[in-house]
């Protein structure tokens, strides 16, 4: 199964710059959140690199995001560089776990493997096992407890087009193909729709009492 950065996009785009003039943007060395702006009609998640797991952490920020973060850069947090000690690396995995589990739910749902990033080359020795332990057991919390909206709408698209990619792969559609464009076209739009559909319900797939770690200021 092939993850082609472009689709990852084009569902983005299709699922939420609608009803949250919110757009993927492929960058350079560091992912930014960027609001709207006098020169810039929709909000923007710029991620690194065109890098296929770095668009789909990014995501995962934003759908933690609340309608206020959302309106300042970078959700108005500051980003802690490498070469963390043990106290900074620690506040940084904390926060690290619910938008990680996010992460994983979302490679999940499009068949590609997931690894968790811990960030800290330079910086103290990192249990990285004892972080994926956690970032496990919080998407565990996400699937009995509810899956905030928007993530779960970005899931529906995503199970819909990489499921139909797979059955087209299967009955012969390649790269290359004269019905390549066509089928793949029909598979955005068919996913596109299933996470709109999600949006306009308003409801995740678990009900949850409260949408546990999700930023509403």
């Amino acid at each position: 199964m092939t993850h082609d950065i472009e689709d990852l996009i084009a569902l983005f785009d299709g699922v939420f710059a609608p009803s949250y003039r919110t757009r993927l943007v492929i960058g350079g060395d560091e992912p930014i959140y960027l609001p709207a702006d006098a020169e810039h009609a929709f909000h923007r998640i710029v991620f690194a690199h065109g890098f296929f797991a770095s668009a789909l952490h990014e995501v995962s920020h934003w759908c933690i995001a609340g309608e206020s973060r959302r309106q300042q850069e970078d959700y108005g947090y500051w980003y802690e560089p490498d070469g963390r000690d043990a106290g900074r690396q620690a506040d940084f995995e904390r926060v690290e776990i619910a938008p990680q589990a996010l992460e994983s739910l979302f490679s999940e749902a499009c068949g590609k493997p997931f690894q968790v990033s811990v960030d800290n080359l330079d910086g103290v020795e990192v249990d990285r096992r004892a972080f994926s332990v956690k970032v496990a057991a919080r998407a565990r919390r996400y699937r009995s407890e509810g899956i905030p909206l928007r993530a779960q709408a970005l899931i529906d698209a995503l199970e819909v087009f990489y499921a139909t990619e797979g059955d087209s792969t299967k009955g012969g559609v390649t790269k290359g193909d004269a019905t390549e464009g066509d089928s793949t076209g029909q598979a955005l739009e068919k996913a596109v729709a299933a996470g709109r559909r999600r949006l306009e319900a308003g409801s995740a797939t678990r009900p949850a009492a409260r949408a546990a770690d999700v930023d509403t200021a």
